[in-house]
């Protein structure tokens, strides 16, 4: 295959790894494909199935070398919920005593229960009190 064809089929795959919602696989198969195109455009990749075979070597051994590194740099960490505890959240709409709404904390949605007395307002600023599984039990500040 000509070398510029390796380099657009690289290109190819590096885009359409950044149109693709994150799981870093296309990613080593673009950077494959530019090697080979490199190594084409010098002269050194050797008749055509030597190409797909190094192709294919190359981007399994990136994926597997790579593609946890770069998740774990990239992804959070988890954090336990219990960390949760005392944080400010925003109400984001009315949440009647002992109803279930929702409540912005820390950029993310999270459904929130006002175990309050009194009606916790749009915009509100709240103290998550404690954590029920996934929900935040939300207070007045």
């Amino acid at each position: 295959m000509a070398w510029w064809m390796w380099l657009l089929l690289g290109l190819l795959l590096a885009a359409l790894e950044l149109a693709t919602p994150g799981g870093f696989y296309l990613i080593f198969f673009g950077l494959s494909a530019l090697l080979i195109g490199t190594l084409e455009l010098v002269g050194a990749a050797g008749p055509i199935w030597l190409q797909w075979l190094l192709f294919s070597f190359l981007s399994i051994a990136l994926l597997a070398l790579f593609r946890n590194p770069i998740l774990r740099v990239l992804r959070p960490t988890d954090l336990p919920v219990d960390q949760l505890i005392g944080d400010i959240a925003v109400a984001v709409n009315d949440i009647p005593p002992g109803a279930v709404g929702r409540a912005e904390l820390r950029g993310a949605g999270w459904s929130a229960r006002n175990v309050h007395s009194d009606m916790l307002v749009q915009g509100q600023r709240c103290r998550v009190q404690s954590v029920d599984g996934l929900m935040l039990l939300i207070v007045p500040e």
